[in-house]
């Protein structure tokens, strides 16, 4: 049985490796069979097979079928993908109760000394770094705008507003019930209907002179995004973080007096 690899790489968000993969790919398309056919079906070593195997019945993709020789069967898919959701919701609930655990530990503690430490010694420089992979960009950017204190600038594409308001809504939120100031420019001429109902949580403005995606947190604190949205792979996506009052202050007035 010949597998496109791309079928098999969208079986890895289930849990499974590649041999995993092939040989239940192979046993849903008999329903039942021994390791030896499944073997021979899937192109998996036979010397692996039974391990494979017994690894997927731990997982819950299948059953062992009493008797001789040892045959395997099928569990429907809808099945296995509500086994798949409980079992992450039961990790994600488990690491959420670790995570919360670890707030008030000792290791918490020491790690936070040892943070202030190095703050300390470098309070006086300017810190900048490199994010790759939206998904991490946008895990910082809700850091920096959950420690805002005074205000937050976004500039940003009509499709980034869609992500900022998917991703950081409720952090934003949350900064309007602090009472931070928030403006967020959208590079576009003209108000856009289709947004209305996030022109008050966003404070949105409209212009054509800043065509950018960047944040601006306190004037101090800056991250710049060095690609535009148009065909970018999301894992290619890169963005600078500065903490340097200088820089921040400088961008945030060119921003301003642009828009005026």
């Amino acid at each position: 049985m010949i597998v496109k690899q791309d079928f098999l790489n969208k079986l890895k968000s289930l849990g499974l490796n590649s041999y995993e993969s092939k040989l239940w790919l192979a046993l849903l398309s008999v329903g039942t069979s021994t390791a030896g056919e499944l073997s021979d079906i899937a192109n998996v070593p036979r010397s692996r097979s039974y391990d494979v195997l017994e690894g997927l019945e731990k997982k819950g993709f299948i059953m062992t079928r009493l008797g001789k020789p040892i045959k395997y069967l099928a569990i429907p898919p809808s099945e296995v993908l509500e086994r798949v959701k409980q079992k992450v919701k039961l990790e994600y609930n488990e690491k959420e109760e670790l995570m919360e655990e670890m707030k008030e530990s000792e290791l918490m503690k020491d790690l936070h000394i040892l943070h202030n430490t190095s703050s300390n010694i470098q309070e006086q420089k300017d810190l900048t770094g490199s994010i790759k992979g939206r998904d991490k960009i946008y895990t910082h950017l809700n850091t920096m705008i959950k420690n805002a204190e005074k205000s937050i600038i976004l500039i940003t594409s009509e499709e980034g507003l869609d992500r900022k308001n998917k991703f950081l809504g409720k952090s934003i939120e949350k900064a309007n019930n602090k009472g931070i100031n928030i403006t967020t420019y959208i590079s576009s001429n003209n108000p856009l209907e289709k947004y209305k109902n996030l022109q008050k949580k966003f404070n949105l403005k409209y212009t054509n002179k800043v065509d950018s995606r960047l944040c601006i947190i306190d004037n101090k604190e800056i991250l710049i995004m060095l690609h535009s949205d148009d065909s970018l792979n999301e894992d290619q996506d890169v963005a600078i973080w500065l903490n340097t009052p200088y820089v921040s202050s400088a961008i945030q007035n060119l921003v301003k007096n642009s828009h005026n």
